[in-house]
This record gives C-alpha cells, sequence and structure tokens, in this order.
C-alpha cells in the first residue's frame, strides 16, 4: 500500500490524540506502517523554543508537515495530531501531499472545558494564560474535510470508525476482511461525502 498523511485539527481537548493512538493500532494490526506525529510531542523534541504567536503556531504545523511529507512517500501513514489552528497553513501543508486526508474533530467548547484535566480553558478564561486556541486565539475549521467526527456526539469507536470507513472506500487502507459496521444511512453519508469531494 502506498503512504498517505491523515491530518487531525480541532480544538484543545477535543480527541485528537486519542483517536489517533487508535487508528494507529488498528492499521498496524493490518499490516501498514504508522506513524504518530503528535502536536505535544513534536513541540517537545522538534520545536523546543517555539511560542505560541501565528508565525511560531505555523513554523511548527509546518515542520509536522514536512515530517509527515517525507514518511507518507515511503510509504508510512503519517498521522499528524495537532490543534493547527490555522486554515491557510494547513492548505498550504496539504498541497505538499499526494494523499492527504484532513479529519475535523469537532465539540463545542462547553464540553471541552468539562473535559480538561489540566484545566487550560479555566485558566484561559480567566486571563491567566495568553494565546489560548479557542479562548483567546483563533481557531478556523476546515472548509471541505474528507472527514468530520463529532466527539461529543459520537463514541470512539464510532468517530475511529467513520475514518477507517472513509479510508477504506478511497482505497487508502485495506478493509478489515469482516462485514461493515455502518448502517445503510451511514454509508451513504460518508459516500455522499466523497463523491461531493469528488473522490468516488
Amino acid at each position: 500500500m502506498k503512504g498517505f498523511t491523515l491530518w487531525f485539527t480541532g480544538l484543545p481537548c477535543s480527541g485528537k490524540s486519542t483517536i489517533a493512538r487508535r487508528l494507529e493500532e488498528i492499521l498496524l494490526e493490518r499490516g501498514m506502517n504508522v506513524e504518530v506525529l503528535d502536536g505535544d510531542e513534536v513541540r517537545e523534541h522538534l520545536s523546543k523554543g517555539l511560542g505560541f504567536s501565528k508565525e511560531d503556531r505555523d513554523t511548527n504545523i509546518r515542520r509536522i508537515g514536512f515530517v509527515a511529507k517525507l514518511l507518507s512517500r515511503n510509504g508510512v501513514v503519517a498521522i499528524g495530531a495537532a490543534i493547527s489552528p490555522y486554515r491557510d497553513v494547513r492548505d498550504e501543508v496539504r498541497s505538499w501531499h499526494d494523499r492527504f486526508v484532513e479529519v475535523y474533530v469537532k465539540a463545542p467548547v462547553d464540553v471541552l472545558k468539562e473535559r480538561d484535566v489540566k484545566g487550560m480553558y479555566k485558566k484561559a478564561l480567566a486571563g491567566q494564560m495568553k494565546h489560548f486556541t479557542g479562548v483567546d486565539d483563533p481557531y478556523e475549521p476546515p472548509l471541505n474535510p474528507e472527514v468530520i467526527v463529532e466527539t461529543d456526539k459520537e463514541t470512539l469507536d464510532e468517530s475511529v470508525n467513520k475514518i477507517l470507513r472513509t479510508l477504506e472506500l478511497m482505497s487508502y487502507v485495506p478493509g478489515s476482511g469482516t462485514a461493515s459496521e455502518y448502517s445503510e444511512d451511514e454509508e451513504e453519508e460518508i459516500k455522499t461525502r466523497l463523491k461531493d469531494l469528488g473522490y468516488i
């Protein structure tokens, strides 16, 4: 199988890393080479010293995108899981890839505040933490992502299966060999989205 980049974007605490890690397990079980480029880990090891200005955020995302490009062109499924708040740099990263799938991990801020065990939203809303995406720094949702998962409405398995089925229909990953876990309505919704985007 050819490599590709699977790019997760969404607000802090929306579930990007959790879904990415679960997908990693499943794709490894299917015999694919997979690497997860987690936003927090990349900041620690590849982007240390960068701040949270738009310029620094864009530099961080370009670094993740460049590594993903190198991995994917060498047969690896590169999974990027970073907030990547700005649409223009996400589109720039997309333009570097032949095979790029954007997943918008969506949930309302009220739900994300409840999930936030570190208390980052609370601090940002109280003015104790500056440049926090979704509070005093903007987040620009993607206009035409290949997949939208709504983690306030879906279980982890439902979100993962929606992404997997999309990748199967795009012929980016092999099928599981088991019967589809989707209802006819869910299958039709995914196919309609991919038709609208010109994939099938």
